[in-house]
């Protein structure tokens, strides 16, 4: 009996170091599922995250040249130590799509022979007609005005502009010249949308208009005619818009249906009452917004599914 119970005790140690050794194998291998999966979902983020940025940044240059577009999404990348996972870019109409694929290395699975996972991620981005818009400059143009891109037009300053009915100046800030001269120079620092009912600036107000377009045209770096790059104040939003109340002389106030961007060519002599330039297609900072706005050259960069 002594002899049985000794052999038992033997045993039932025995049992406990399998059970033990087994504990441990299974924790180490939990252990190392949770840092390769850990690794590929930090990994996946990244990736997802870099060819969202590079879809997002290349789709401005889309209005500009197929080789700017891959320009930027090649610095993007770069930025993100991510260029050699570059797999395709695909430009079709005004959207962008970018395709990274890369080899994910594992740590303990490299134990049992699997090296690395592959992973994919890609992005797609689009321009599409800004209906929301900061920054925008207290000047308009009616939506009945057909727009070719690069043709010079006049944007009218004085009191002639009712007249025409063609261009407005807006009171965006409030009425007074000093206020449209600061909001010329600078854009109206508040969102401006797609159906929203704007005051008119009355009166001839030609002598702030050239202060603010001379002060637009000084603090440009670039060369006359350069305007692709995104920081020369030369370039300034405007309202698109359809009258909405008016007199027999007077366009009273108007309703936002669209953006546009407007190039200034050169600046305003003395005698001067009109800002002349160029409107041109550009992607900034906005959304696309509802109601619809109205496709003038002025877009906003979106994800899409």
């Amino acid at each position: 009996m002594k002899t049985f119970y000794i052999n038992f005790k033997k045993q039932e140690a025995g049992n406990a170091i399998l059970l033990v050794a087994l504990a441990m194998s299974a924790l180490i291998a939990m252990v190392g599922l949770v840092i390769d999966g850990g690794n590929l979902f930090i990994s996946k983020s990244h990736l997802q995250k870099t060819a969202n940025a590079a879809a997002l940044s290349g789709a401005q240059e889309i209005v500009n040249s197929e080789a700017a577009v891959h320009e930027v999404v090649n610095l993007i990348l770069s930025s993100h130590d991510e260029l050699n996972s570059l797999s395709q870019i695909t430009i079709e109409a005004d959207r962008l799509h970018v395709e990274l694929a890369k080899d994910v290395p594992l740590f303990f699975s490299s134990l049992f022979g699997v090296e690395s996972v592959p992973m994919k991620v890609d992005a797609k981005a689009g321009l599409n007609p800004m209906g929301v818009a900061k920054g925008a400059v207290p000047l308009g143009i009616n939506d009945k005005v057909e727009l070719v891109y690069g043709q010079t037009y006049q944007l009218k300053v004085d009191a002639g502009d009712s007249v025409s009915g063609n261009f407005g100046v807006l009171a965006l800030d409030g009425p007074g010249a000093k206020t449209y001269g600061e909001t010329l120079m600078h854009g109206f620092d508040e969102n401006l949308k797609v159906g929203d009912i704007v005051n008119t600036q009355t009166g001839n107000i030609a002598g702030p208009t050239r202060e603010g377009i001379q002060y637009r045209i000084n603090n440009c770096p670039y060369p006359d005619g350069d305007y692709q790059h995104r920081d020369c104040p030369r370039i300034m939003l405007v309202v698109v818009y359809k009258p909405y109340s008016q007199t027999t002389n007077q366009l009273k106030s108007v309703q936002i249906t669209g953006f546009a961007y407007f190039y200034i060519t050169q600046p305003m002599s003395k005698t001067d009452d009109s800002v002349k330039g160029i409107f041109i297609k550009r992607a900034g900072p906005g959304m696309t917004g509802e109601n619809s706005p109205l496709n003038r050259g002025a877009y906003a960069i979106k994800l899409e599914e």
